[in-house]
């Protein structure tokens, strides 16, 4: 890249990550990671002019990538701690799990849609996230007990209702962050696991796409 590329590219960066806090986003161990993680590497190479802008980015199966400020609010509410376990429903682009890894988790992501899941761990791998991020073509709603239990639960979509299998996965002391559709209304809702008694707080009006349960069965 020539000095003049590398300037520009520099100066997209710090107009990203302004934007972001003109949104009010403040984790700093989060700004790090989006300033780390390009967002150009996940999103379709015909939408990559769109990445550093904070808007959400289409992908294959009718999915999207989440606006950046979301993806905040959202990661931000985990309150991810390094070395702490992170189960994410609904992979995407693989851009998330990436920006986990990079704040110091270990992620397990789980995707329905086999070419989703394919392509994300093909940047994943691309990004040198391989040993930080494990992804499996799964259904999140039922996730398989064999994984285990979670210091953090993330999911990357609108929920009617946070399914048992997937609060049986949450440690105690765990914080599931997801979306739940409240009396016409997507609002943010997080989850502590305390003794045998889960604990949920709703937060503000967020936008997300619905999340479907099962294995896309074509793609």
């Amino acid at each position: 890249m020539t000095e003049e590329g590398a300037s520009s590219e520099s100066e997209r960066t710090v107009a990203f990550l302004l934007s972001l806090r003109a949104r009010g986003v403040r984790d700093l161990p989060l700004l790090r990671a989006m300033e780390k993680v390009s967002r150009e590497h996940f999103a379709p190479s015909r939408f990559a002019d769109l990445a550093r802008q904070d808007v959400s980015v289409p992908l294959p199966c009718g999915q999207t990538m989440t606006a950046p400020h979301t993806v905040a609010a959202l990661v931000g509410a985990l309150e991810i701690k390094p070395g702490c376990r992170v189960l994410e429903v609904g992979s995407g682009s693989g851009y998330v799990a990436a920006l986990l890894a990079a704040m110091g988790a270990q992620v397990v992501s789980l995707e329905r849609y086999r070419t989703l899941a394919l392509a994300a761990h093909e940047r994943l791998a691309g990004g040198g996230f391989s040993k930080s991020v494990e992804l499996h073509h799964a259904d999140g709603f039922q996730p398989d007990r064999t994984l285990g239990r979670f210091d953090r639960i993330l999911v990357n979509g609108v929920m009617q209702a946070l399914p048992e299998a997937l609060l049986a996965r949450l440690g105690q002391g765990g914080r599931l962050v997801a979306a739940l559709r409240v009396e016409g209304i997507t609002r943010r809702v997080v989850v502590t696991s305390g003794e045998n008694v889960f604990d949920h707080a709703l937060g503000p009006a967020i936008r997300l796409p619905p999340l479907a349960p099962g294995l896309a069965r074509a793609l």
